[in-house]
C-alpha cells in the first residue's frame, strides 16, 4: 500500500514517479555497487560507494543539480568524503567500466519496453538493423592547469554509439579519451560486436575497406555510404533500379579486396537526387551486400535514409539532457557524463513506451514534447525526494516484471498529455539582413515599436 504522499504525486506528476521508479528498478545502489565491484578492472571501492558518483552524476546530467559540487552539496553528509575524492573518482573511471555500464543498463532496460508493446517494426524486416555514428564532446573549459595558456578549445573525448530503430535506444558505444583521434581507429572494436545477421547502417567516414569486408567476413549485412577513396572495381554494369521520394536509383555490382586480397562481392547503390544535399551532392553511392532477392536497391536507399534517427538522438540528448557537461575537463569523467546521459536517454524511452501504450505511438510521437517531459522530472525531483527519501521506493526492486509494466500502464493514465504539447512551427523564415551603423552601435527598442505604431495608424 503507497502513502498519502505517493497518491499526490502519482495525481500531480505521474511522469515523474515513473522516471524514478524507472531507475530504482534497473539501476538502484545495491544493484550498482555490484554491479561495479564485478566489472570494474582497476578501481575499487574504499569510502566512495560507485552508487554515489552515479547519483551525483545522473543528478547533473538530467539538470536536477547545476553542477557537480552542487549535487555533492546536497548529499555530502551521507556520502562522508571529501568533494576532492568525488571527483577524483569520476576523473578515473575507465572507459571500458562507463561502456559496461551502458551495455548492461540495456540489458535491463529492454524486457521492460518489450512487455510495453514498445518495439518497432525493423526497417529491415529479417535482419537487426544497427545504426552507427560518431559523437565528439564538445569543448571543454579550461580548468585544467595544462589547459589554462591555450587558446584552442580542448576536446575531453569522444565514442561511437549504436542505435537500435527497433527498440530506439542507443544499444552500445566506444568511448575515447583522445578528442583527437579519428572514428575510424575505433572501428576494430565495432567489428568484435558484430553477429550474423546483423545489418549496419553507417555514414561515409566508417566506410573502410577492413570494415566492410570485416562485417561480410562475419555473414552480417552493411548499407554504409560510399567514401570517395574506397577502392572498388565493377564487375558489370550500371542499371537502372527504380525511382525513390528523394531521386532515381541505379545499381552496379563491384568487387572489393581486403587489406590481405581477399575479395568481396557488393551492390553498389547510387541515388541520383532531386535536390542537392546540403554539402552540394547530386548523388549519394551506398555500399551494401546484401542480397537482392532480400532487398531491392530502393528498399536501401531508404533505409540509409532513416540513419537520421539516430542523430535525432543525439539532438534529444543535448536537447533534454546535460549530455556534454563542459566542467568536466578530463577525458574519463566527460566519457562517464556522456554515458550516464544515454543511459538517462533509456529511461526517457521507458517512459515514452508506457505512454504509447495507453494513449497510441502516433499521438505521442507527434503531439508530445520530450523537453517538456524532461523539464517535468527535473522540475519535480527534488521536491519529491524531500518528500518520498530513498527508502520509500524500495518496493520497486521486488515488483515482478508484469506487476511493474502494469503499474507503468497505470501511472501513464494520470499523465495529462496537454502539460507537454509539442509546439508545432511553421516554415522558417529567410533570415533579414542586418543593417551596420558604426555612428549608432545602440538603438532604443521603444522608439522603434513607436514608429511601427504610427505606420499601422489610420
Amino acid at each position: 500500500m503507497l502513502s498519502p504522499v505517493f497518491d499526490r504525486f502519482i495525481k500531480e506528476s505521474p511522469i515523474s514517479v515513473m522516471a524514478r521508479g524507472a531507475m530504482e528498478r534497473v539501476l538502484n545502489p545495491e544493484q550498482l555497487d555490484a554491479w561495479f565491484d564485478a566489472n570494474a578492472e582497476q578501481q575499487y571501492t574504499k569510502d566512495l560507494l560507485f552508487s554515489s558518483v552515479f547519483d551525483i552524476m545522473s543528478q547533473v546530467v538530467c539538470q536536477k543539480r547545476p553542477s557537480v559540487n552542487a549535487a555533492y552539496q546536497a548529499s555530502k553528509d551521507e556520502i562522508g568524503v571529501s568533494i576532492t575524492s568525488v571527483y577524483n573518482k569520476i576523473n578515473c573511471i575507465e572507459p571500458h567500466t562507463s561502456a559496461e555500464l551502458v551495455r548492461y543498463s540495456v540489458k535491463e532496460v529492454t524486457p521492460i519496453i518489450e512487455m510495453l508493446g514498445g518495439v518497432k517494426f525493423d526497417p529491415l524486416p529479417g535482419f537487426k538493423t544497427k545504426l552507427l555514428d560518431g559523437n565528439c564532446i564538445k569543448k571543454s573549459q579550461h580548468r585544467i592547469k595544462e589547459l589554462r595558456d591555450l587558446a584552442a578549445g580542448p576536446l575531453p573525448g569522444k565514442s561511437l554509439v549504436v542505435y537500435d530503430p527497433r527498440l530506439r535506444l542507443p544499444v552500445d558505444v566506444f568511448p575515447c579519451e583522445d578528442g583527437h583521434a579519428q572514428e575510424r581507429s575505433l572501428l576494430d572494436q565495432v567489428l568484435q560486436t558484430v553477429q550474423a545477421q546483423d545489418a549496419w547502417v553507417a555514414d561515409r567516414n566508417f566506410c573502410t575497406r577492413a570494415f566492410t569486408c570485416g562485417i561480410a567476413s562475419k555473414e552480417a549485412f552493411l548499407i554504409i555510404r560510399e567514401h570517395k577513396n574506397y577502392p572498388w572495381v565493377a564487375f558489370g554494369e550500371e542499371q537502372y533500379a527504380g525511382e525513390t521520394e528523394t531521386g532515381t536509383v541505379y545499381e552496379q555490382p563491384i568487387l572489393v579486396a581486403d587489406l590481405q586480397g581477399k575479395k568481396s562481392e557488393f551492390r553498389r547503390i547510387r541515388v541520383h537526387l532531386k535536390k542537392e544535399t546540403r554539402d552540394g551532392d547530386q548523388n549519394i553511392s551506398l555500399i551494401s551486400n546484401i542480397p537482392k532477392e532480400y532487398v531491392t536497391a530502393e528498399k536501401i536507399a531508404e533505409v540509409y535514409r532513416g540513419r537520421w534517427t539516430i542523430e535525432t538522438a543525439f539532438q534529444h540528448l543535448a536537447a533534454h539532457l546535460n549530455s556534454e557537461i563542459n566542467t568536466l575537463g578530463y577525458p574519463r569523467a566527460a566519457l562517464f557524463g556522456f554515458c550516464v546521459a544515454l543511459i538517462s536517454y533509456m529511461v526517457l524511452s521507458v517512459i515514452t513506451a508506457a505512454l504509447s501504450s495507453v494513449h497510441g505511438s502516433d499521438t505521442i510521437d507527434n503531439e508530445v514534447s520530450g523537453y517538456y517531459v524532461a523539464d517535468e522530472i527535473s522540475g519535480t525531483y527534488r521536491g519529491m525526494m524531500i518528500a518520498l527519501p530513498m527508502e520509500e521506493w524500495c518496493f520497486f526492486r521486488q515488483m515482478t516484471l508484469p506487476d511493474f509494466v502494469s503499474f507503468l500502464k497505470h501511472l501513464s493514465i494520470q499523465v495529462k498529455l496537454s502539460a507537454f504539447q509539442k509546439n508545432h512551427r511553421g516554415p522558417k523564415k529567410p533570415v533579414t539582413k542586418r543593417k551596420k551603423c558604426k555612428k549608432s552601435p545602440h538603438v532604443s527598442t521603444a522608439r522603434l515599436l513607436a514608429k511601427r505604431k504610427n505606420k499601422v495608424q489610420p
